[in-house]
């Protein structure tokens, strides 16, 4: 597995520099097994109950320094710092079990324009023994000019739970994500970047959502959400979720909204 200490200081020695128009064809294979110990700790984190079956987001992480590799790898047209995680959305096709050996092949896709820039997606799988389990689209934003645009504002929702984040909520997701990011770490290193105060991860916030689920989610179904704001640390967020004719829709919110999602059963 990629060491994320050195490719993340490889990202900010000769991330900015880079220049091009095309993404590179290759891809990142690795095969992994879960460690019961880092299981509990990033359950522990997110809000996850302790379980043979792998939350929706845990091969996230599994797949996280493969994904690194690939963006700070030879013929990445951009750099790393500055990109922005504009969406997620994760497919399971069946439970994973925590016992099971995972192969794991992680791709780019899909370079595009988009109003502020161009955008483009880090798509990860995970299978068992030759069957496809799960499958991430994660959409990243490289900011570099555009027409703008105006976010849509809809009412706050009316919140179902409220949750206290601690200041230190960054530095622990990292511990157990592997995702060192400056912005999360401290509030200096966040100033740096223009964030007043340290930000919560984005993936941090939809397996926190996702675990206020946990026992009324079926075996195979699609979390897809869109990051909408920084969630600046400490804070208080309101939660808020909604059934629907076909799974669930749900926010997280604070003066403005952070992230809304929907869950829909995969058939």
């Amino acid at each position: 597995m990629a060491n994320l200490t050195l490719l993340y200081a490889k990202a900010a020695l000769t991330g900015f520099t880079r220049r091009g128009s095309t993404l590179p064809e290759s891809t990142v294979d690795t095969g992994v097994t879960v460690d019961p110990a880092h299981l509990a700790a990033y359950n522990g984190v997110c809000g996850f109950g302790v379980r043979d079956e792998l939350p929706t987001t845990y091969p996230h992480v599994l797949a996280f320094p493969a994904q690194i590799a690939l963006m700070t790898g030879r013929g990445f047209p951009f750099p790393l710092p500055g990109l922005v995680h504009v969406a997620n959305r994760i497919t399971a096709r069946r439970a994973v079990l925590a016992r099971e050996p995972l192969t794991l092949r992680v791709r780019l896709a899909n370079l595009r324009p988009h109003e502020r820039g161009r955008q483009f997606d880090v798509v990860s799988t995970a299978s068992v023994e030759g069957e496809e389990v799960w499958v991430d689209v994660s959409t990243y934003l490289r900011r570099d000019g555009g027409t703008g645009g105006t976010a849509e504002r809809a009412g706050k929702p009316e919140p179902t739970a409220v949750w206290d984040l601690p200041g230190d909520l960054g530095r622990r997701y990292a511990a157990v994500s592997g995702d060192r990011n400056p912005i999360h770490l401290h509030p200096l290193a966040a100033k740096a970047f223009g964030f007043p105060r340290a930000i919560a991860h984005g993936m941090w916030t939809k397996a926190r959502c996702l675990a206020a689920f946990e026992g009324r989610l079926p075996a195979a179904h699609t979390v897809d959400v869109r990051f909408k704001a920084p969630v600046l640390l400490p804070t208080r967020v309101d939660f808020s979720a909604e059934e629907t004719g076909d799974g669930w829709r749900f926010a997280l919110w604070s003066a403005r909204p952070h992230l809304e999602g929907a869950i829909t059963p995969v058939r």
